[in-house]
Protein backbone atom coordinates (compact mmCIF):
# COMPACT_ATOMS: atom_id res chain seq x y z
CA UNK A 1 0.00 0.00 0.00
CA UNK A 2 1.13 3.49 -0.72
CA UNK A 3 0.98 5.95 2.52
CA UNK A 4 0.50 9.59 1.94
CA UNK A 5 -0.89 12.53 3.61
CA UNK A 6 -2.36 15.69 3.45
CA UNK A 7 0.14 18.64 4.45
CA UNK A 8 0.01 22.59 5.63
CA UNK A 9 1.56 23.43 2.12
CA UNK A 10 3.93 26.86 2.30
CA UNK A 11 2.35 29.10 -0.89
CA UNK A 12 3.07 32.69 -2.50
CA UNK A 13 -0.27 34.72 -1.97
CA UNK A 14 -2.24 34.27 -5.10
CA UNK A 15 -0.97 37.99 -6.13
CA UNK A 16 2.67 36.90 -5.96
CA UNK A 17 2.59 33.10 -7.59
CA UNK A 18 4.12 34.21 -11.11
CA UNK A 19 7.19 36.50 -9.37
CA UNK A 20 7.93 33.21 -7.29
CA UNK A 21 7.59 30.29 -9.37
CA UNK A 22 10.86 28.73 -11.15
CA UNK A 23 11.54 26.04 -13.39
CA UNK A 24 13.53 23.18 -11.38
CA UNK A 25 16.97 23.64 -10.14
CA UNK A 26 18.33 20.72 -12.04
CA UNK A 27 16.95 22.10 -15.63
CA UNK A 28 19.03 25.45 -16.25
CA UNK A 29 22.71 26.49 -15.10
CA UNK A 30 23.72 29.47 -12.95
CA UNK A 31 23.82 32.07 -15.35
CA UNK A 32 20.81 31.15 -16.56
CA UNK A 33 19.20 31.40 -13.59
CA UNK A 34 20.79 34.45 -12.99
CA UNK A 35 19.43 35.81 -15.78
CA UNK A 36 15.87 34.71 -15.38
CA UNK A 37 16.00 35.84 -11.84
CA UNK A 38 17.35 39.49 -13.12
CA UNK A 39 16.35 42.16 -10.53
CA UNK A 40 13.59 40.13 -8.98
CA UNK A 41 13.90 39.90 -5.06
CA UNK A 42 11.02 37.23 -5.04
CA UNK A 43 12.49 34.70 -7.51
CA UNK A 44 12.02 30.89 -6.08
CA UNK A 45 15.66 30.85 -8.00
CA UNK A 46 17.13 32.95 -4.59
CA UNK A 47 16.32 29.93 -2.57
CA UNK A 48 17.12 26.67 -5.36
CA UNK A 49 19.90 28.40 -7.04
CA UNK A 50 20.96 30.86 -4.09
CA UNK A 51 24.66 31.19 -6.04
CA UNK A 52 23.36 33.72 -8.00
CA UNK A 53 23.53 35.86 -4.99
CA UNK A 54 27.46 35.72 -5.10
CA UNK A 55 29.46 36.95 -7.88
CA UNK A 56 29.61 35.31 -10.97
CA UNK A 57 31.48 31.66 -10.84
CA UNK A 58 31.00 30.82 -6.98
CA UNK A 59 30.44 27.10 -6.87
CA UNK A 60 26.68 26.23 -6.35
CA UNK A 61 28.24 23.69 -3.52
CA UNK A 62 30.10 26.38 -1.73
CA UNK A 63 28.51 26.18 1.86
CA UNK A 64 27.98 29.41 1.99
CA UNK A 65 25.35 29.07 -0.51
CA UNK A 66 23.71 26.08 1.32
CA UNK A 67 23.24 29.00 4.04
CA UNK A 68 22.25 31.41 1.58
CA UNK A 69 19.43 29.21 0.75
CA UNK A 70 18.31 28.84 3.86
CA UNK A 71 18.38 32.27 5.10
CA UNK A 72 16.74 33.40 1.86
CA UNK A 73 14.16 30.70 2.33
CA UNK A 74 13.46 32.62 6.24
CA UNK A 75 13.20 35.64 4.21
CA UNK A 76 10.79 34.93 1.84
CA UNK A 77 8.27 33.97 4.86
CA UNK A 78 9.38 36.96 6.99
CA UNK A 79 8.51 39.08 4.39
CA UNK A 80 4.80 37.55 3.52
CA UNK A 81 6.39 35.48 0.23
CA UNK A 82 5.78 32.69 1.30
CA UNK A 83 2.60 31.23 3.54
CA UNK A 84 2.19 28.47 5.53
CA UNK A 85 -1.54 27.14 5.20
CA UNK A 86 -3.25 26.69 8.37
CA UNK A 87 -4.50 23.34 7.27
CA UNK A 88 -3.60 20.27 6.27
CA UNK A 89 -4.69 20.00 2.35
CA UNK A 90 -4.01 17.76 -0.74
CA UNK A 91 -3.13 19.97 -3.73
CA UNK A 92 -4.36 19.65 -7.20
CA UNK A 93 -1.79 20.89 -10.04
CA UNK A 94 -2.49 20.48 -13.67
CA UNK A 95 -0.16 21.21 -16.50
CA UNK A 96 -1.40 22.26 -19.86
CA UNK A 97 1.16 21.69 -23.20
CA UNK A 98 -0.33 21.94 -26.46
CA UNK A 99 -3.77 21.34 -25.86
CA UNK A 100 -3.35 18.15 -23.67
CA UNK A 101 -3.70 18.58 -20.13
CA UNK A 102 -2.29 16.63 -16.80
CA UNK A 103 -3.82 16.17 -13.63
CA UNK A 104 -1.31 15.70 -10.47
CA UNK A 105 -2.75 15.41 -6.98
CA UNK A 106 0.20 17.17 -4.40
CA UNK A 107 0.82 14.52 -1.36
CA UNK A 108 3.24 13.68 0.75
CA UNK A 109 4.84 10.84 0.80
CA UNK A 110 6.15 8.07 3.29
CA UNK A 111 10.04 7.93 3.53
CA UNK A 112 9.19 4.29 4.45
CA UNK A 113 7.70 3.51 0.92
CA UNK A 114 11.27 4.60 -0.66
CA UNK A 115 12.83 2.35 1.54
CA UNK A 116 10.77 -0.71 1.18
CA UNK A 117 10.73 -0.45 -2.48
CA UNK A 118 7.35 0.56 -2.39
CA UNK A 119 8.51 4.06 -4.36
CA UNK A 120 9.87 1.95 -7.29
CA UNK A 121 12.87 3.60 -9.31
CA UNK A 122 13.83 3.19 -12.78
CA UNK A 123 16.96 5.01 -12.61
CA UNK A 124 20.73 4.77 -11.01
CA UNK A 125 21.41 8.04 -8.54
CA UNK A 126 24.66 9.19 -7.97
CA UNK A 127 25.89 9.90 -4.39
CA UNK A 128 27.54 13.18 -5.05
CA UNK A 129 24.01 14.39 -6.46
CA UNK A 130 22.04 12.71 -3.56
CA UNK A 131 24.23 14.73 -1.43
CA UNK A 132 23.79 17.55 -2.44
CA UNK A 133 20.12 17.45 -2.30
CA UNK A 134 20.56 16.43 1.09
CA UNK A 135 22.55 19.14 2.12
CA UNK A 136 19.21 21.74 0.60
CA UNK A 137 16.71 19.39 2.32
CA UNK A 138 19.02 19.74 5.64
CA UNK A 139 19.56 23.41 5.46
CA UNK A 140 15.92 24.38 4.72
CA UNK A 141 14.34 21.69 6.77
CA UNK A 142 12.35 21.49 3.92
CA UNK A 143 11.00 19.78 0.60
CA UNK A 144 11.61 23.42 -1.28
CA UNK A 145 10.37 21.37 -4.29
CA UNK A 146 8.48 18.14 -5.02
CA UNK A 147 9.14 14.61 -7.14
CA UNK A 148 7.00 13.87 -9.79
CA UNK A 149 5.68 10.68 -9.54
CA UNK A 150 3.05 8.01 -11.46
CA UNK A 151 0.78 6.06 -10.16
CA UNK A 152 -1.64 3.62 -11.98
CA UNK A 153 -5.16 4.77 -13.27
CA UNK A 154 -7.74 4.98 -11.07
CA UNK A 155 -11.07 5.99 -11.93
CA UNK A 156 -12.15 7.14 -8.47
CA UNK A 157 -9.61 10.05 -7.99
CA UNK A 158 -10.14 11.02 -11.53
CA UNK A 159 -13.63 11.52 -10.89
CA UNK A 160 -12.58 13.59 -8.09
CA UNK A 161 -9.81 15.51 -9.97
CA UNK A 162 -12.10 16.65 -12.41
CA UNK A 163 -14.63 17.94 -9.76
CA UNK A 164 -12.43 20.69 -8.63
CA UNK A 165 -10.69 20.73 -12.67
CA UNK A 166 -14.79 22.58 -13.05
CA UNK A 167 -14.15 25.12 -10.30
CA UNK A 168 -11.64 28.38 -10.49
CA UNK A 169 -8.61 27.95 -9.42
CA UNK A 170 -6.13 29.14 -6.72
CA UNK A 171 -3.15 29.93 -9.89
CA UNK A 172 -3.69 30.37 -13.14
CA UNK A 173 -1.01 31.28 -15.16
CA UNK A 174 1.76 31.00 -18.22
CA UNK A 175 4.98 30.33 -17.52
CA UNK A 176 7.78 32.02 -19.67
CA UNK A 177 10.18 29.89 -21.34
CA UNK A 178 8.16 27.17 -21.90
CA UNK A 179 4.66 28.97 -22.64
CA UNK A 180 2.48 25.91 -20.79
CA UNK A 181 -0.42 26.74 -18.82
CA UNK A 182 0.12 25.93 -14.84
CA UNK A 183 -3.09 26.06 -12.58
CA UNK A 184 -3.35 25.07 -8.61
CA UNK A 185 -6.41 24.04 -6.63
CA UNK A 186 -6.74 23.37 -3.05
CA UNK A 187 -8.23 20.54 -1.84
CA UNK A 188 -9.69 21.37 1.74
CA UNK A 189 -12.61 19.08 2.24
CA UNK A 190 -12.28 16.31 4.91
CA UNK A 191 -14.12 13.50 2.83
CA UNK A 192 -12.40 13.94 -0.30
CA UNK A 193 -8.95 13.99 1.60
CA UNK A 194 -10.00 10.86 3.40
CA UNK A 195 -10.76 9.67 -0.18
CA UNK A 196 -7.64 10.14 -1.80
CA UNK A 197 -5.59 8.72 1.48
CA UNK A 198 -7.93 5.45 0.96
CA UNK A 199 -6.94 5.34 -2.46
CA UNK A 200 -3.48 5.57 -2.21
CA UNK A 201 -3.75 2.78 0.37
CA UNK A 202 -5.16 0.25 -1.85
CA UNK A 203 -2.53 0.75 -4.43
CA UNK A 204 0.52 -1.58 -3.93
CA UNK A 205 3.28 0.81 -5.70
CA UNK A 206 3.89 4.51 -7.16
CA UNK A 207 6.58 4.90 -9.72
CA UNK A 208 9.06 8.00 -9.64
CA UNK A 209 8.41 9.68 -12.99
CA UNK A 210 11.49 12.21 -12.56
CA UNK A 211 13.45 13.65 -9.52
CA UNK A 212 15.35 10.12 -8.69
CA UNK A 213 17.79 12.46 -6.42
CA UNK A 214 15.50 14.44 -4.63
CA UNK A 215 13.64 11.04 -3.35
CA UNK A 216 16.42 9.29 -2.47
CA UNK A 217 17.67 12.98 -0.46
CA UNK A 218 14.59 12.88 0.87
CA UNK A 219 14.44 9.01 2.10
CA UNK A 220 18.08 9.62 3.65
CA UNK A 221 17.58 12.71 5.48
CA UNK A 222 14.12 10.79 7.03
CA UNK A 223 15.91 8.27 8.54
CA UNK A 224 18.54 10.60 9.57
CA UNK A 225 16.08 12.32 11.66
CA UNK A 226 14.40 8.89 12.94
CA UNK A 227 18.19 7.91 13.89
CA UNK A 228 18.72 11.89 15.83
CA UNK A 229 14.88 11.51 17.34
CA UNK A 230 15.24 9.43 20.96
CA UNK A 231 11.18 9.73 20.72
CA UNK A 232 10.51 8.45 16.88
CA UNK A 233 7.01 7.74 16.63
CA UNK A 234 6.96 7.30 12.91
CA UNK A 235 4.32 10.03 12.25
CA UNK A 236 7.02 12.98 12.24
CA UNK A 237 6.68 15.83 9.43
CA UNK A 238 9.85 14.04 8.27
CA UNK A 239 8.75 10.73 8.06
CA UNK A 240 7.36 12.10 4.69
CA UNK A 241 8.42 14.34 1.32
CA UNK A 242 6.27 16.14 -1.21
CA UNK A 243 5.49 14.58 -4.29
CA UNK A 244 2.80 15.59 -7.40
CA UNK A 245 1.60 12.15 -8.61
CA UNK A 246 -0.19 11.96 -12.23
CA UNK A 247 -2.27 9.07 -13.69
CA UNK A 248 -0.04 7.02 -15.68
CA UNK A 249 -1.96 7.35 -18.87
CA UNK A 250 -1.88 11.49 -18.92
CA UNK A 251 1.95 11.50 -18.79
CA UNK A 252 4.11 12.25 -21.83
CA UNK A 253 7.38 11.15 -22.28
CA UNK A 254 9.11 12.82 -25.22
CA UNK A 255 12.50 11.22 -27.27
CA UNK A 256 15.42 11.78 -25.63
CA UNK A 257 18.28 11.89 -28.72
CA UNK A 258 21.80 11.74 -28.74
CA UNK A 259 24.61 13.68 -30.40
CA UNK A 260 28.03 12.17 -31.08
CA UNK A 261 31.29 13.93 -31.78
CA UNK A 262 33.21 11.41 -34.28
CA UNK A 263 32.35 8.22 -35.63
CA UNK A 264 35.45 6.11 -34.15
CA UNK A 265 37.82 6.77 -36.98
CA UNK A 266 35.77 5.29 -39.34
CA UNK A 267 34.25 7.13 -42.36
CA UNK A 268 30.53 7.88 -43.22
CA UNK A 269 30.65 5.13 -45.74
CA UNK A 270 31.91 2.72 -43.22
CA UNK A 271 29.81 3.79 -40.54
CA UNK A 272 26.68 3.35 -43.02
CA UNK A 273 27.88 -0.18 -43.51
CA UNK A 274 29.01 -0.99 -40.05
CA UNK A 275 25.25 -0.54 -39.24
CA UNK A 276 23.79 -2.42 -41.82
CA UNK A 277 24.91 -5.81 -39.44
CA UNK A 278 21.92 -5.15 -37.50
CA UNK A 279 19.88 -2.26 -38.93
CA UNK A 280 17.90 -2.27 -42.13
CA UNK A 281 19.19 1.25 -43.92
CA UNK A 282 17.47 3.55 -45.58
CA UNK A 283 17.93 6.63 -46.95
CA UNK A 284 15.21 9.20 -46.18
CA UNK A 285 16.55 12.54 -47.95
CA UNK A 286 17.66 15.99 -46.24
CA UNK A 287 14.17 16.80 -44.89
CA UNK A 288 13.80 15.87 -41.32
CA UNK A 289 13.04 12.61 -40.39
CA UNK A 290 11.43 11.54 -37.51
CA UNK A 291 11.03 7.75 -36.07
CA UNK A 292 7.33 6.13 -36.48
CA UNK A 293 7.33 3.34 -34.62
CA UNK A 294 8.98 1.52 -31.70
CA UNK A 295 12.63 -0.24 -32.95
CA UNK A 296 13.06 2.62 -35.50
CA UNK A 297 16.02 5.32 -35.13
CA UNK A 298 16.32 8.22 -37.45
CA UNK A 299 20.02 8.96 -38.08
CA UNK A 300 21.49 12.45 -39.12
CA UNK A 301 24.65 12.64 -41.34
CA UNK A 302 26.53 14.49 -43.70
CA UNK A 303 23.25 16.73 -44.32
CA UNK A 304 20.92 13.20 -44.83
CA UNK A 305 18.58 11.55 -42.66
CA UNK A 306 18.43 7.89 -42.35
CA UNK A 307 15.69 5.31 -40.90
CA UNK A 308 17.59 2.62 -38.95
CA UNK A 309 15.16 -0.14 -38.22
CA UNK A 310 16.68 -2.65 -35.64
CA UNK A 311 16.60 -6.19 -37.42
CA UNK A 312 15.09 -9.16 -35.62
CA UNK A 313 16.45 -11.12 -33.41
CA UNK A 314 18.82 -7.85 -31.81
CA UNK A 315 16.29 -7.32 -29.20
CA UNK A 316 14.15 -9.33 -26.43
CA UNK A 317 10.59 -8.85 -26.29
CA UNK A 318 10.73 -10.90 -23.28
CA UNK A 319 13.23 -8.54 -21.40
CA UNK A 320 11.84 -5.15 -20.33
CA UNK A 321 15.38 -3.45 -20.79
CA UNK A 322 16.23 -5.20 -23.81
CA UNK A 323 13.44 -4.58 -25.76
CA UNK A 324 14.13 -0.42 -24.97
CA UNK A 325 15.40 1.48 -28.09
CA UNK A 326 18.05 2.86 -25.68
CA UNK A 327 19.52 -0.16 -24.79
CA UNK A 328 19.30 -1.22 -28.40
CA UNK A 329 21.16 1.84 -29.88
CA UNK A 330 23.23 1.83 -26.62
CA UNK A 331 24.74 -1.66 -27.32
CA UNK A 332 24.60 -1.71 -31.30
CA UNK A 333 25.41 1.28 -32.20
CA UNK A 334 27.39 3.56 -29.49
CA UNK A 335 28.81 0.54 -27.40
CA UNK A 336 29.87 -2.08 -30.75
CA UNK A 337 30.25 0.80 -33.66
CA UNK A 338 31.82 3.67 -31.64
CA UNK A 339 33.14 2.49 -28.42
CA UNK A 340 31.31 4.43 -26.19
CA UNK A 341 31.25 2.23 -23.67
CA UNK A 342 29.55 4.88 -20.67
CA UNK A 343 27.11 7.03 -21.60
CA UNK A 344 27.72 8.85 -17.98
CA UNK A 345 31.08 9.43 -18.00
CA UNK A 346 32.44 9.88 -22.05
CA UNK A 347 32.83 13.18 -23.63
CA UNK A 348 32.19 11.89 -27.02
CA UNK A 349 28.41 11.96 -26.26
CA UNK A 350 25.57 14.76 -25.58
CA UNK A 351 21.85 14.42 -25.12
CA UNK A 352 19.24 16.52 -26.23
CA UNK A 353 15.74 16.79 -24.85
CA UNK A 354 12.85 15.90 -27.67
CA UNK A 355 11.22 19.28 -26.73
CA UNK A 356 14.10 21.40 -28.36
CA UNK A 357 13.07 19.37 -31.56
CA UNK A 358 14.88 17.22 -34.26
CA UNK A 359 16.11 20.62 -35.58
CA UNK A 360 18.36 20.88 -33.09
CA UNK A 361 20.09 17.96 -33.73
CA UNK A 362 20.69 19.01 -37.15
CA UNK A 363 22.00 22.35 -35.97
CA UNK A 364 24.41 20.83 -33.89
CA UNK A 365 25.67 18.41 -36.61
CA UNK A 366 25.26 21.48 -39.50
CA UNK A 367 27.32 23.09 -36.80
CA UNK A 368 30.30 20.97 -36.68
CA UNK A 369 29.92 20.64 -33.08
CA UNK A 370 28.97 17.38 -33.47
CA UNK A 371 29.37 14.25 -36.25
CA UNK A 372 26.74 12.36 -36.39
CA UNK A 373 22.32 12.63 -34.56
CA UNK A 374 20.38 9.52 -33.49
CA UNK A 375 16.95 9.92 -32.62
CA UNK A 376 15.03 7.50 -30.71
CA UNK A 377 11.25 6.86 -30.31
CA UNK A 378 10.19 7.77 -27.20
CA UNK A 379 9.83 5.05 -24.31
CA UNK A 380 6.76 4.36 -22.56
CA UNK A 381 5.45 5.05 -19.49
CA UNK A 382 4.03 1.20 -19.65
CA UNK A 383 7.53 0.26 -20.23
CA UNK A 384 8.87 2.43 -17.40
CA UNK A 385 6.61 1.28 -14.87
CA UNK A 386 7.45 -3.24 -16.19
CA UNK A 387 11.41 -2.01 -15.22
CA UNK A 388 10.30 -0.57 -12.01
CA UNK A 389 8.44 -3.60 -10.82
CA UNK A 390 11.03 -6.32 -12.54
CA UNK A 391 13.67 -4.29 -10.34
CA UNK A 392 15.79 -3.57 -13.02
CA UNK A 393 17.17 0.06 -13.80
CA UNK A 394 16.79 1.27 -17.16
CA UNK A 395 20.13 2.60 -19.24
CA UNK A 396 21.08 6.43 -18.76
CA UNK A 397 19.48 9.34 -20.51
CA UNK A 398 16.13 7.42 -21.72
CA UNK A 399 13.52 9.08 -20.44
CA UNK A 400 12.68 13.04 -21.28
CA UNK A 401 9.00 14.19 -19.62
CA UNK A 402 7.28 17.28 -20.25
CA UNK A 403 6.00 19.52 -19.08
CA UNK A 404 8.22 20.22 -16.03
CA UNK A 405 6.85 20.48 -12.71
CA UNK A 406 7.10 24.60 -11.63
CA UNK A 407 8.72 25.14 -8.30
CA UNK A 408 7.22 27.48 -5.55
CA UNK A 409 3.94 26.97 -6.03
CA UNK A 410 3.88 24.69 -2.84
CA UNK A 411 6.26 23.53 -0.37
CA UNK A 412 6.54 20.86 2.76
CA UNK A 413 8.40 21.84 5.89
CA UNK A 414 9.82 18.89 8.00
CA UNK A 415 8.51 20.31 11.24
Amino acid sequence: MAIIKPFKGIRPPKELVEQVESRPYDVLNSEEARAEAGDNEKSLYHIIKPEIDFPVGTSEYDPRVYEKAAENFQKFQDQGWLVQDEQEHYYIYAQTMNGKTQYGLVVCAHTDDYQKGNIKKHELTRRDKEEDRMKHVRVNNANIEPVFFAYPDNAVLDELIMRYAATVPEYDFIAPIDGFRHQFWIISDEKDIATITGEFAKMPSLYIADGHHRSAAAALVGAEKQKQNPNHRGDEEYNYFMAVCFQASQLTILDYNRVVKDLNGLTSDEFIEALKKNFIVEKKGTEIYKPAQLHEFSLYLDGEWYSLIAKEGTYDNNDPIGVLDVDISSRLILDEILNIKDLRSSNRIDFVGGLRGLGELKRRVDSGEMRAALALYPVSMQQIMDIADSGKIMPPKATWFEPKLRSGLVIHKLV
